[in-house]
């Protein structure tokens, strides 16, 4: 798992020229210049050309940049990809990838429009099949870095409820994490959609970030800073990190494998979680 910062992903639309010039401003990790569902029929070509023209005019700092595109079953899909392979742009965002096939031959796709090994490709899971397929699609392609969840498309496709405790939606979120990390990879929780539900919306970055997940895709500006808060440590995490990491320095030191830090067995599993916390944190501050 990587400890780049990816507490907030922001869908941005492709199609908005002041949202994407506004988002050089906004404290999101990640920003998701949206090329699908935010950009109607008849502006595809257009929000594609100005999500590249942005992107090579540059300005956005430490943010990630991720192009999701249409998909390669649509009549845009395939001149995305291959816009997005030379683009300068962090990754590419898949949408609705239900096989390993579908990952594979977007990367074919983006080889042979000469995309460099750095650009990265991420993946929306948001079908059944795609939770029934996220082992296979994990381990589809070594450009692959990113599980993105599309909870919004499966609620509609499993006939679910928004439910506030979300349990509709836990067996697909648990394969998913679990597909994730068996082949390490990032994952990211999907949208809230009802912005004036913040209560909601906490509870649901509280859930995420206990499950397991890198971050939050938003919909909105207005969600960042929850989603920034929820997923970083906080000082004492950070605080109680520090001191794992040195108990258990000192604890090899003197020829033993465990020790005991604020009342609790300490052992080697525990420090990798605490150096992960602190490579995190300190990450996170370094945007600050």
């Amino acid at each position: 798992m990587t400890t780049r910062p990816r507490r907030s992903a922001l869908y941005m639309p492709g199609a908005n020229p002041r949202a994407l010039e506004k988002a050089r401003t906004l404290g999101a990790d990640v920003l998701l210049l949206d090329l699908e569902d935010s950009v109607a029929p008849d502006a595809k070509e257009q929000a594609r050309a100005q999500v590249v023209a942005t992107i090579a005019a540059g300005g956005y700092g430490y943010r990630e940049l991720v192009i999701r595109t249409n998909g390669l079953d649509t009549p845009w899909g395939h001149a995305d990809l291959v816009a997005a392979a030379t683009s300068g742009a962090d990754a590419v965002l898949i949408p609705k990838v239900d096989s390993a096939e579908g990952v594979r031959m977007a990367d074919r796709v983006l080889r042979a429009a000469g995309a460099p090994e750095s650009l990265r490709l991420w993946v929306m899971m948001e079908t059944p099949r795609a939770m029934l397929a996220a082992a296979d699609i994990a381990g589809a392609c070594p450009r692959l870095e990113c599980l993105v969840m599309g909870t919004s498309d499966l609620t509609k496709d499993l006939g679910a409820l928004n439910t506030p405790d979300r349990l509709p939606m836990i067996t697909g979120l648990g394969l998913t994490l679990l597909a994730a990390r068996a082949f390490g990879l990032s994952v990211l929780d999907g949208v809230h959609v009802d912005l004036e539900d913040e209560a909601g919306f906490a509870a649901a970055c509280r859930q995420g970030r206990e499950l397991g997940f890198d971050g939050k895709t938003l919909i909105h500006p207005k969600q960042l800073a929850a989603a920034n808060s929820a997923f970083a440590p906080t000082a004492d995490e950070m605080a109680r990190a520090r001191r794992i990491i040195a108990a258990h320095a000192e604890a090899v030191a003197a020829g033993k494998g465990v020790t005991l830090v604020d009342g609790k067995l300490v052992e080697a599993l525990h420090v990798e979680t605490a150096r992960r916390t602190v490579a995190l944190g300190d990450a996170v501050a370094a945007r600050a």
